[in-house]
């Protein structure tokens, strides 16, 4: 993509989603709080979740949401190097088994719309490494960044100005 191009795409104002049909963002955010009492409730630990979401952000494209997670997981005590290696994160032993399950599902989650499947592999793989309820608050995490980030990216929702 050449820079105007670039410029184009930074600089153009879109009808923001979230706030144009608040009650529909509000709905999205309660299931969001219910997918993360979820992942609590069946001992996964939140850094885990946020690198789920800083993933799906990073193959959906979606820069509000790849910022807004990685603050969330620095302050959880999340490293810098995983955040920066995360878009790599198979070529490296810095993740664990079941960081690694969840990646890979929310990766295939992802991107369902190549392969219109997770591969059994995956699925396999995620349940060797987690409870049931911990696969189903995985994937339900996998769910609602994907929906979050659609609307971000649809919208080209801006960065804070001043991230916290």
């Amino acid at each position: 993509m050449d820079q105007s191009a670039t410029s184009m795409i930074i600089m153009s104002t879109r009808i923001q989603l979230t706030a144009a049909l608040p009650d529909a963002y509000r709905t999205l955010l309660t299931l969001h709080q219910g997918v993360e009492k979820a992942a609590a409730d069946a001992g996964l630990d939140q850094r885990l979740i946020e690198l789920v979401k800083i993933r799906a952000s990073q193959l959906n494209g979606c820069a509000y949401c790849v910022d807004l997670h990685a603050r969330d997981a620095r302050r959880l005590g999340e490293t810098e190097r995983r955040i920066f290696l995360l878009s790599t994160w198979w070529e490296t032993d810095l993740y664990t088994e079941q960081e690694r399950a969840a990646l890979a599902l929310t990766e295939a989650m992802t991107r369902l719309s190549e392969r219109q499947d997770v591969p059994d592999d995956v699925y396999e793989r995620a349940l060797a490494v987690f409870t049931e309820a911990q696969y189903v608050a995985v994937a339900w995490a996998a769910t609602v960044i994907n929906a979050f980030n659609r609307l971000g990216v649809t919208s080209h929702k801006p960065l804070p100005r001043n991230p916290a």
